[in-house]
């Protein structure tokens, strides 16, 4: 009964997060609604290695290894961007366009 409250909440914060990235324009906070779409995720893998094994906590390590790197990267850009354009509204710039 656990593991079932707990994916559910980790489907609950996925679709949180994706909600986010698609109806925000300020890059922060798209920035960390993905934040909450990796940890939704993270709290998926732990809930299922609690029967399926020790693999799940693997791949929580790696994740949240990937996490912050991205917020390490992700800020600069946005830092830079904010700079650059003085506005982190993602509809106000093209930078990353080709």
């Amino acid at each position: 009964m656990l593991v079932e409250h707990a994916l559910l909440l980790s489907a609950l914060l996925f679709v949180i997060g994706s909600l986010g990235v698609v109806v925000r324009r300020n890059a922060i906070i798209v920035f960390l609604c993905i934040e909450l779409q990796l940890n939704a995720v993270n709290l998926a893998f732990t809930a299922i290695s609690r029967h399926v094994g020790i693999e799940g906590q693997v791949f929580v390590f790696f994740v949240m290894t990937v996490a912050a790197a991205e917020a390490a990267v992700g800020l600069a850009v946005i830092i830079s961007i904010f700079r650059h354009y003085g506005t982190v509204g993602v509809d106000k710039f093209n930078l990353l366009k080709w």
